[in-house]
């Protein structure tokens, strides 16, 4: 943990006190401005609670993938080969990220509140969860966009992958089942008599089943998105609900791991 923090602080102070981090704050400013103008009465706490959400989950990406950049460069290569693991290396980006990115969320909260909405204590306690949950995951996606992690094609099977279930959830049965159609009749005309009864099988159970089944299946993925953006519209969380966050801190986990790994196994070609 000595080390972690000797990292983090290192990595902290290096943005905040640079070019960058003035850009940041001045960032965060320009969307305060334009945002929660303090000329106008922002009355809604949704508003409030899903804006600020946000800019917490796009400031944490672009910090994370400023941060790690900054921790490719050759002039740390010492830290590296003095760690007992890499992970700590990852962990501490990671974690300085976080840091910047909160205060810089807090100052754009703080700012928020001038002239802006009276949020009851019990909304105001369901307001934390929601924005770490984001800004983690967000966070963790950079790690896995910049250079310091990627290893190979990695960055394109992952957000590859993200793409194609973004994508998958406006496919409905009809559009699968004609896809299927076609690829029995080439079974049919190959002689794949296994695969034909295979295909037909899955076209019946298509035709059967409700239109939007296969949008539903690809957006399962999603699902703690819709649910935080539903109850932050409500006004509260059903039991379903609150387990949201909870959910994206645990893909945040999975794809941390997966980030650490990468990098614990890959050749380090730091830049000048």
């Amino acid at each position: 943990m000595q080390r972690i923090w000797a990292l983090t602080g290192y990595f902290v102070r290096s943005l905040l006190w640079s070019l960058t981090g003035v850009a940041l704050v001045i960032a965060t400013l320009v969307y305060w401005l334009v945002l929660f103008s303090p000329q106008q009465q922002t009355p809604e706490i949704a508003y409030y609670r899903l804006v600020i959400g946000i800019f917490g989950a796009g400031m944490g990406f672009v910090i994370t993938v400023t941060m790690a950049a900054r921790a490719n460069h050759a002039n740390l290569y010492p830290w590296v080969v003095r760690l007992p693991s890499r992970v700590e290396y990852v962990t501490a980006v990671l974690l300085g990220a976080f840091i910047v990115t909160t205060l810089l969320q807090l100052l754009l909260a703080l700012l928020a509140l001038t002239n802006g909405p009276d949020i009851p204590l019990r909304q105001l306690l369901e307001i934390p969860p929601v924005w770490v949950s984001l800004m983690i995951l967000a966070e963790v996606l950079g790690l896995h966009a910049s250079d310091l992690v990627t290893n190979g094609w990695s960055r394109v099977y992952i957000f590859g992958v993200l793409a194609i279930l973004l994508f998958a959830q406006g496919i409905r049965n009809s559009a699968l089942r004609s896809l299927i159609t076609s690829l029995n009749r080439v079974a049919v005309s190959q002689g794949w008599t296994s695969v034909n009864d295979t295909l037909a099988n899955y076209a019946v159970t298509l035709n059967s089943n409700d239109p939007s089944a296969v949008s539903r299946l690809f957006g399962l993925v999603f699902w703690p998105f819709r649910a935080i953006a539903d109850a932050t519209v409500n006004g509260y969380f059903t039991a379903a609900q609150a387990l949201a966050p909870a959910i994206l801190l645990l893909y945040a986990t999975i794809l941390f791991m997966l980030a650490a790994d990468l990098f614990a196994n890959k050749d380090l070609t730091f830049v000048e």
